[in-house]
């Protein structure tokens, strides 16, 4: 071979390589995980709310898929997070069961396998996940994302700020994962203190407003519903500007995305409590696969599906860590199962409480192992004039309905049976019917079953309040007293974070 035909093909072989190189990177699939704080499965436009006003999220459903049967594992911040992004059950994530605590240092999360396989993994938002150290003879799992951004900027407390700058700021030549987690809604509001009606419309109007049931009707409860909902259409406008954003530089066609929250709206009996208005999420997934875009899916899916689904889709392998199962047979046919049971946990948030809830579809049984404590909800829910105003009416004569009731029940009975289908709200507990008594059963089973696999358990010891569950102001132990006085977290005695187990879960599907 002479030197000239020696050059020409290694010019070929290189480009050979570089073409090749190109369409690998073309043909992996991008993702945006899209995260609200704080917000209802039915705040939404698409999922039924008559005040709501969230045009882009809503439009986005029309393109993809809405999933009517969503469940988060826990509706608290810093334990949903972790258990999305890990694919486990927060008991699963160690001292990540509770608020502000770190996932175990072995554990991998869905975004480091992706960093593991060529992909670009950026958050930009709040944040509000760590991990421990590892332990000594553990491997260090891949560091979650290559950059972050933070969640503020001047003019915008909103979380999203930096949205857009991280799609503009990302490397060209390698596929991507964003997740994008806003601050809205999260108490307290300034959503109204930074409203820009040129971008949002106007703001929402209290006196028209649908109060969820569990709502005293005041007008400081109209205004602060008002004030929530503004919040929820923020959000959506920025949603809106990185579907815009992906489709200007083309690539919105090849990329995937998860519209979801971690947790239900800050109100009483929602954000931490495993009735639905406070552990069902909406699910919008958009992507170049789904093959029934502007339909509904009403197949039963746990958030702890989205890491391994993710995963399936760049075609990286599973963590045998994950819990969760792929709900690649959704995009497919909209009638397919992939869980028969999907399960949920409310842990120490504030206040002392531990409760397991399993669902069947139709079916919600929620077990209180601290039934001696009221669920008032979270120390920035019990300080809203929303809370306060249905305290004052329960001082006062004026009678509360059930639900408003149960806010403050105390004892609460140990076990709660509903029928999700004829009592969307959640107000008729069936425990100890004679005519649901073989239901009540199936289910106690299986949620001790589910337990006992996962090794979940129940610390003996209570952990104290840090604020007052009357008021919601704090107690002043300070957060060196505080850790000093927490208390063995679920799942700690049987080293749940070691477990793999997923429990009864679905059908057939790893």
């Amino acid at each position: 071979m002479t030197p000239s035909h020696l050059i020409c093909c290694v010019y070929l072989l290189a480009g050979s390589l570089t073409f090749n190189l190109t369409l690998a990177t073309a043909a992996q699939p991008n993702f945006v995980i899209l995260i609200a704080d704080d917000v209802s499965y039915n705040d939404l436009g698409c999922y039924g709310s008559l005040d709501a006003r969230t045009p882009k999220i809503d439009a986005l459903a029309k393109q993809g898929v809405r999933f009517t049967n969503a469940f988060l594992t826990a509706s608290s911040c810093s334990p949903s997070r972790s258990s999305i992004i890990t694919g486990r059950y927060p008991h699963n994530n160690g001292q990540a069961a509770e608020l502000h605590q770190a996932i175990s240092g072995h554990l991998p999360s869905f975004t480091g396998t992706l960093r593991d396989n060529g992909y670009f993994t950026c958050l930009a938002g709040k944040h509000h996940m760590t991990w421990d150290d590892t332990p000594a003879g553990e491997t260090k799992p891949t560091e979650p994302f290559d950059k972050v951004f933070p969640p503020n900027e001047p003019g915008n407390s909103g979380g999203h700020a930096n949205w857009i700058n991280a799609i503009e700021q990302r490397p060209q030549d390698q596929p991507f994962c964003f997740w994008f987690a806003a601050l809205d809604a999260h108490r307290d509001w300034d959503g109204d203190r930074q409203w820009d009606e040129a971008l949002y419309g106007p703001m929402h109007d209290p006196s028209t407003l649908h109060l969820p049931p569990a709502f005293v009707d005041t007008p400081q409860t109209r205004q602060d519903f008002a004030s929530y909902l503004n919040e929820v259409t923020r959000f959506d406008h920025f949603v809106g500007r990185v579907v815009d954003r992906l489709k200007a530089d083309g690539t919105f066609d090849n990329t995937y995305i998860f519209v979801l929250a971690d947790n239900g709206r800050p109100f009483p009996r929602a954000k931490t409590r495993l009735h639905d208005d406070g552990m069902q999420t909406y699910l919008v997934a958009t992507g170049p696969t789904i093959k029934h875009p502007g339909a509904t899916c009403d197949s039963l899916v746990s958030v702890i599906d989205i890491a391994p689904t993710i995963l399936e889709l760049a075609g990286a392998a599973k963590p045998n860590s994950f819990q969760g199962v792929s709900m690649l047979p959704l995009f497919d046919d909209l009638t397919a199962s992939i869980r028969t049971h999907a399960f949920s946990e409310h842990n120490w948030h504030d206040y002392e409480a531990l409760a397991r809830s399993v669902r069947d579809g139709r079916w919600l049984l929620i077990r209180n192992f601290r039934p001696q404590l009221a669920m008032q909800g979270p120390a920035d829910s019990v300080r809203s004039p929303t809370h306060q105003a249905l305290r004052s009416a329960a001082a006062s004569t004026e009678s509360l309905t059930p639900i408003q009731a149960d806010v403050l029940a105390a004892p609460r009975p140990e076990t709660e049976l509903y029928d999700t289908t004829g009592d969307p709200h959640q107000v008729h507990n069936l425990a100890g019917d004679p005519a649901y008594a073989a239901i009540e059963s199936r289910l106690l089973k299986t949620l001790e079953t589910w337990q006992e696999k996962t090794g979940d358990d129940a610390p003996e010891t209570v952990t104290p309040d840090l604020f007052d569950r009357d008021t919601g102001e704090s107690l002043g132990l300070g957060k060196a007293n505080a850790a000093q006085l927490r208390q063995p977290y679920p799942g700690y005695r049987n080293h749940a974070d070691t477990i793999n187990n997923p429990g009864l879960r679905h059908h057939n599907r790893n």
